[in-house]
């Protein structure tokens, strides 16, 4: 369930910092609010993001050399 949530929350903030862009290249938003929407969606996804990528290692990762 907490992964569900972080990794909503993560593509919510993804769209929410690349939407804005295309809304200034369409004349629909202003500079001003794009900048602002896009540093907040930049900042919840560097937050949420690492949250949900770690992961466990395979149980024989000791073993293996490379």
């Amino acid at each position: 369930m907490k992964m569900t949530i972080l990794k909503t929350l993560s593509l919510l903030a993804l769209v929410g910092s690349i939407v804005p862009s295309s809304l200034l290249l369409a004349g629909s938003l202003s500079h001003e609010t794009v900048k602002w929407s896009a540093l907040a969606g930049i900042v919840v996804w560097f937050i949420s993001t690492p949250l949900w990528m770690g992961r466990d290692l395979p149980l024989d990762a000791g073993e293996v050399e490379i």
